[in-house]
């Protein structure tokens, strides 16, 4: 028996070292989960300005990303959905509706200019053998821009979490700058979905932010909300709306 709980607690520690590294947490350098580098190498590797089937792109990062299809797929959906490093064609679903992206064959996808340009340096690059030693992976990318601030992140590992809220690039650049140059710039949170936010206890990200829809009550006679909250659909909204007048909190 002690055996075994010692094999217990070597095994324990081996797996939560791999899901923090691999698959929670990302990278500080380069603000990407191993699955979405994977799927930038992938989209590099076959790069020719022409746009691929996501298909294609899945089955091709299969020979580094050893969990499937289905994760490689929903990565790379919510990936380009972020419209920064990936560009998208056909039906990649709706933030705001929350409709569903059409299936991997019926959508393409191509790297952006603007990802080739901050993340793509092969003489800079570090490279590791892929899980099969069959070829070599990206241990990081060097990138030009602190994309963890960009992107945002969440994941859940053994033992810890991580939960990262999306800034506008165009103040991430310009926070950079003021950084080199010794000067201060307060940077909040921006999210795609538009909407308001309160940082009175954001406490340079320690804290929390308050997110609300955005509402239009010039005409008195009805509300038309202009943006949604971040994380909110317009399906999810009109239920709340529908379930307070049901319970006569809105007349």
């Amino acid at each position: 028996m002690s055996y075994a709980d010692a094999l217990f607690k070597h095994n324990f520690l081996h797996y939560a070292s791999y899901v923090i590294k691999e698959r929670a947490i990302p990278h500080v350098d380069d603000g990407l989960k191993p699955v979405q580098r994977r799927i930038l190498h992938s989209l590099f590797e076959v790069d020719d300005g022409k746009f691929h089937k996501v298909a294609n792109i899945v089955g091709h990062c299969m020979k580094y990303h050893p969990h499937g299809d289905a994760s490689i797929y929903e990565a790379l959906v919510n990936l380009a959905n972020r419209d920064i490093l990936i560009d998208k064609q056909g039906n990649f679903g709706n933030i705001m509706t929350g409709d569903q992206a059409s299936a991997a064959r019926y959508i393409e996808c191509r790297t952006t200019p603007f990802a080739k340009a901050i993340l793509y340096n092969p003489e800079l690059t570090v490279f590791e053998p892929s899980y099969d030693g069959r070829n070599k992976e990206p241990v990081v990318f060097p990138a030009k821009i602190p994309l963890v601030l960009v992107q945002g992140a969440e994941g859940i590992a053994v033992g810890m979490s991580t939960k990262i809220l999306p800034h506008n690039l165009t103040e991430v650049i310009q926070a950079v700058q003021a950084r080199l140059k010794g000067e201060h710039l307060a940077l909040y949170p921006d999210f795609a979905s538009g909407g308001l936010i309160d940082v009175s206890d954001y406490q340079d990200g320690h804290g929390k932010v308050l997110t609300r829809a955005l509402l239009d009550t010039s005409d008195p006679k009805r509300i038309v909300i202009r943006e949604i909250p971040f994380g909110t659909t317009t399906e999810s909204l009109i239920n709340s709306i529908e379930n307070a007048a049901r319970k006569g909190k809105l007349k």
